[in-house]
């Protein structure tokens, strides 16, 4: 059974950052963030505050990390994904442009905001998740589709009736 809380680290505006464990799933109708810190305590963040909420792998940040302690180094695709959901752009409200994947489902009208996949899968940063008040513009760059499986092929029909000599 999957744990209630994830190990985040949640970006505010104001360029701090605090590390501990939140929900896996955000209610659409939660006035704020409920984040348990490392050292036990519950904290409660307004939304409007939140840059962003990263799932990460690690929580341990080396004292070089102090900057950029979700590891994400690509916030662009390079190339074209090849995973299934929506390619999103998106600016934030401090002017700072983030892509990700987000499923093709319906959390993109309802919810607190979405939740992306990040362009470098390999950094410490598995989701972000972007609150709704973080989001200045968003665009949807691309769909991508899941592969399709290809049927039992049918005998092509006859265009021109029969052939003549």
């Amino acid at each position: 059974m999957a744990s209630q809380r994830k190990p985040v680290i949640v970006r505010r505006f104001t360029r701090d950052w605090l590390a501990g464990y939140a929900p896996s799933v955000f209610l659409s109708d939660a006035p704020e963030l409920e984040v348990l810190d490392t050292a036990g305590k519950v904290l409660r963040l307004a939304w409007n505050s939140i840059k962003w909420v990263c799932y990460v792998r690690d929580l341990a940040v080396s004292p070089a990390d102090q900057g950029n302690p979700e590891r994400l180094i690509h916030k662009r695709f390079t190339i074209r994904p090849r995973t299934a959901g929506l390619w999103l752009r998106m600016t934030l409200q401090d002017g700072e442009e983030l892509e990700g994947l987000a499923a093709n489902d319906r959390t993109l009208i309802d919810g607190a905001g979405l939740l992306l996949t990040p362009p470098d899968q390999r950094s410490n940063t598995q989701r972000i998740f972007v609150p709704r008040s973080a989001i200045q513009s968003l665009e949807v760059v691309s769909l991508i589709g899941a592969a399709r499986r290809r049927s039992a092929e049918a005998p092509q029909p006859e265009l021109f009736g029969g052939t003549e000599d």
